[in-house]
């Protein structure tokens, strides 16, 4: 399956996963075995992460979306939150992803767009498909907490 299909099927899968809860310990999808050590562990997921904001911010899609952000807080705050759900030793401790995007005005375009991001930031970290795949289904869940324009 090409990455285009992939975000597709990702996109559908998204939009049929809600819950009422949004931290990171709130969506009850168990991590793929080996995840957390296959994604680098903390170190790796960490660089994964500043690229990954770095090329958010620099996406013209989304660019809007993330100028007044503060990087490296979003970077390490993604760290904690995947590292989490990835099967790592980490605690998520922000605010849950409902909270966190109700006044930003994210559309399912704005979405897809971050999920192309994130899937050529795997990509440039050499990170296999198949493991991408296993990241994304973990994040899946959070579709309709984060997209709160229709």
């Amino acid at each position: 399956m090409n990455k285009l299909l992939a975000c597709a099927a990702l996109a559908l899968c998204f939009g049929q996963h809600a819950l009422a809860q949004s931290d990171a310990s709130a969506y009850p999808v168990a991590p793929a075995p080996g995840l957390y050590a296959a994604l680098g562990e903390q170190a790796g997921l960490r660089s994964l992460m500043d690229d990954f904001v770095k090329n958010l911010a620099a996406d013209p899609r989304l660019a809007a979306q993330f100028k007044e952000a503060k990087l490296d807080h979003l970077a390490s705050q993604l760290t904690a939150q995947i590292c989490q759900l990835a099967g790592g030793p980490c605690t998520y401790k922000g605010p849950d992803m409902k909270t966190l995007h109700a006044d930003m005005g994210v559309t399912r375009t704005h979405f897809n767009a971050l999920v192309e991001v994130l899937q050529t930031t795997m990509d440039a970290h050499k990170i296999p498909f198949t493991r991408q795949n296993q990241l994304l289904a973990l994040l899946a869940p959070m579709h309709r907490d984060v997209i709160t324009v229709h």
